[in-house]
């Protein structure tokens, strides 16, 4: 008897021993680290995408012109067919602000701080105006603004209001929200529960917002004022807009300490006067977005048409020069790119580089290369990209250093990343959650059954300086962004390398079919 169960013992540990996850040596791990630590280029390439490129806000003329500039880069990197790819078409347009001058004349003179919503009209020239406060929170409130607004300068409701807040701005993740994060989520999947912030019912009705929206563009008012942003930061953001539509009116954020000033003002009847210059220009033929593309081919035979794929998201927007979101990814990407090519190894699979436009518009890139490539959801056919995927790799959460990686529910690959995170352990890096996380460009691959994961992250100051004019080369933490550099170098190349893949999950293309609405998300 006791031989019977010395002798499944041993088959066991032979079964397991043939399932076990293997990587590449220590000695890759060591060679990927020195390379990254000691030759790094980081520094180089943030003052380059960052300084160098400025905003990359998509379709613009900038924007376009770094993406040309990154493509030279990466050939001169030495990768191989680096290109920009068209993504898929971008119906509005080209855009850019050439000037943003604000101010409160009355009741006294202050200057703001403000940023133009992308896609919005200019001014013509230097204007002034009295500001009309639209306190709207029913239709019939639009009444008493019918015919009023022509010329003036409508300032909109508040949908914040500020708190002072005694949580540090920067942070690292403590080891016990790591620990709550490596537990498995999905027994409590179905109660998601939110604080929803109290704000006008011009932001919460979607009704009343469209009555809204079609009266200010009926009134043609001098401008449209929004409150967007703290620490008396503007956000960035955008409008939907059809490339040869009239110009719309301009629209401007203004922090939320500038805008509720005047709000408050106003509310008392006291009269607020404003003038403004800005001047911004489309470029209606620019309708197109864009991927920049660049690969160390694969050299095994029946393996180099696989495809281990790292990218970031290149666009930013327009207020800074897009540092934390994502030059940050872009650099550790680049980065990652550089140390392979330096080590000289030749990869089984051909590790294929791709800097997404459009994410900040909807995720125009990612999702264009997956339908032309992978997957066809119009006809549900799946296309020889999707059996040749292999892995991809995302960083769009700021520079902060990666702690443990998000695989969105897919056990099977758990066993990849335990084995292959260990060398890079004593960096800090060390939690597998299976949790989902959304709003970045590997949903366009996830959502398709693909593995495709986006990293834990230290949130530094992320949440208080993305999308602002506060974005620039001084969010970028260095140090986190060589050792995010080398995470990357080493799983690449352990999923080129290994002759095992990490599965698909399965499912996934059948609940698509079934889908009465496609949806990436």
């Amino acid at each position: 008897m006791k031989t019977k169960l010395i002798l499944f013992f041993v088959a066991c540990c032979m079964i397991m021993s043939l399932q076990a996850q293997t990587r590449l040596p220590d000695e890759v791990a060591y060679r990927i680290k020195n390379e990254a630590f000691t030759k790094s280029k980081v520094e180089e390439m943030s003052l380059w995408i960052t300084d160098f490129l400025g905003p990359r806000l998509t379709a613009s003329k900038n924007g376009l012109r770094a993406e040309q500039l990154a493509k030279d880069k990466l050939t001169e990197y030495g990768l191989s067919n680096a290109r920009v790819e068209y993504a898929v078409g971008f119906a509005r347009g080209g855009w850019e602000n050439k000037r943003t001058y604000i101010a409160m004349t009355e009741p006294y003179y202050t200057h703001f701080y403000a940023t133009p919503r992308a896609w919005s009209g200019g001014t013509s020239g230097a204007v002034a105006g009295e500001v009309v406060y639209f306190n709207v929170e029913k239709a019939d409130d639009l009444d008493a603004y019918k015919g009023k607004l022509a010329g003036k300068i409508v300032l909109m409701p508040p949908i914040s209001q500020y708190s002072i807040n005694f949580e540090p701005l920067a942070s690292r993740r403590t080891q016990e929200s790591l620990d709550e994060l490596a537990k498995d989520p999905r027994p409590q999947a179905s109660d998601y529960r939110r604080r929803m912030m109290v704000m006008s019912p011009l932001m919460t009705d979607p009704s009343l917002r469209l009555k809204a929206t079609q009266m200010l563009k009926d009134e043609k008012p001098l401008a449209v004022i929004y409150g967007s942003g703290t620490f008396n930061v503007p956000m960035s953001q955008g409008l939907q807009y059809k490339a040869g539509d009239p110009e719309p009116a301009p629209e401007i954020n203004l922090p939320t300490e500038a805008h509720n000033r005047m709000a408050r003002l106003a509310l008392k009847n006291i009269p607020v006067k404003m003038e403004l210059d800005i001047q911004n220009t489309f470029h209606p033929g620019d309708t197109l977005v864009n991927n920049i593309i660049a690969e160390i081919p694969g050299v095994d035979p029946k393996l180099k048409n696989e495809v281990v794929l790292i990218g970031a998201h290149f666009d930013s927007w327009h207020g800074g020069t897009g540092a934390a979101d994502n030059a940050s990814g872009c650099i550790v990407m680049m980065e990652a790119m550089r140390i392979i090519k330096a080590l000289g190894i030749s990869p089984k699979r051909t590790i294929r580089l791709a800097l997404w436009g459009g994410e900040e518009q909807g995720l125009f890139g990612s999702r264009g290369y997956a339908t032309n490539n992978l997957y066809n959801r119009s006809t549900h056919t799946k296309l020889p990209g999707y059996d040749q995927f292999t892995l991809y790799l995302n960083m769009d959460n700021g520079s902060g250093r990666f702690r443990g990686i998000y695989l969105e529910e897919n056990d099977m690959a758990v066993p990849f990343f335990k084995t292959w995170m260990q060398p890079f352990e004593s960096l800090g890096f060390s939690t597998i959650s299976l949790r989902r996380t959304g709003s970045t460009d590997h949903v366009s691959f996830n959502s398709l059954g693909l593995p495709a994961y986006q990293f834990i992250q230290d949130p530094l100051e992320y949440g208080r300086t993305y999308h602002t004019n506060m974005d620039t080369y001084e969010r970028l933490s260095l140090d986190d962004l060589r050792v995010n550099a080398a995470i990357i170098a080493w799983f690449a190349l352990n999923a080129a390398q290994d002759n095992a893949r990490i599965p698909v999950k399965p499912g996934v293309l059948e609940a698509l079919k079934d889908a009465t609405v496609p949806s990436y998300f």
